[in-house]
């Protein structure tokens, strides 16, 4: 098994990941040409990282990506165009504080802003909650507690939409509370994108809580996004290479 990895700065912070990374896999570090890595980084150079570790995976040189430190735009783009879809779909794996883990979509701004894409990320996130063990419950959040119709438009809307979708979907309207969902389910599907990436980032980088990596979930290979933020890859090396085997 070969887990690909990418790194166009922070070259430590991902040779560290490698390296502490619990895994069997073989892992590959794709990197720019002419980067120096230690002698026990193997590693794939090029002008064009991102391309040469998307065109691997495609052809199955590697059996799964992540994408590290290479830019989010270029990259995803990349992806988009080798698995001819329109647009990604991601489900972020995280931890809070005090260690208990879950699923949360949409995470990117342009992602679940449909009722049709958040039943597709709810179908997708609840085949990746039972592959770890994570509670089955589904908790769909919306802009305000039920209580707050009337307030403003925009929460009039938030609450019918989750109103709806947990309806077609067999889950939880569990409303804006968030806290009370984390205890109770294994998915949460955030209002929008936006919001997804605001808990996202906000668990992560403010609340002590821990990111492990967002498989994109509507194409047919492995590949984990990351943060360019986040203070290691290590899990996100784990998820992938489990992905992978399963």
């Amino acid at each position: 098994m070969t887990i690909g990895i990418g790194a166009s700065k922070d070259f430590d912070k991902v040779v560290t990941s490698i390296r502490q990374a619990s895994t069997k896999a073989h892992i590959v570090c794709y990197c720019g040409s002419g980067t120096t890595l230690p002698d026990d980084i193997a590693s794939v150079q090029s002008d064009s990282p991102e391309l040469a570790m998307i065109a691997d995976l495609m052809a199955g040189r590697i059996h799964g990506a992540v994408r590290g430190t290479l830019p989010a735009n270029s990259t995803l783009q990349a992806l988009k165009r080798a698995t001819c879809v329109d647009h990604l779909l991601r489900i972020a794996l995280l931890e809070t504080a005090n260690g208990r883990l879950f699923l949360l979509a949409p995470v990117g701004v342009d992602e679940g802003w449909t009722i049709s894409e958040k039943l597709d990320l709810v179908a997708r996130g609840r085949e990746i909650a039972e592959k770890f063990g994570l509670p089955r419950g589904v908790a769909i959040l919306s802009g305000g507690r039920l209580g707050d119709v009337g307030r403003h438009n925009q929460v009039d809307n938030s609450l019918a939409s989750g109103e709806l979708v947990a309806k077609l979907a067999s889950a939880w309207h569990a409303e804006i509370l968030i806290e009370d969902a984390v205890e109770e389910c294994g998915l949460i599907i955030a209002p929008d994108g936006i919001s997804g990436n605001l808990i996202f980032r906000t668990l992560t980088f403010l609340g002590a809580g821990k990111g492990h990596g967002a498989p994109v979930v509507n194409i047919d290979k492995i590949f984990v996004d990351t943060s360019r933020a986040s203070p290691n890859y290590t899990n996100a090396l784990m998820l992938a290479d489990a992905l992978s085997k399963t």
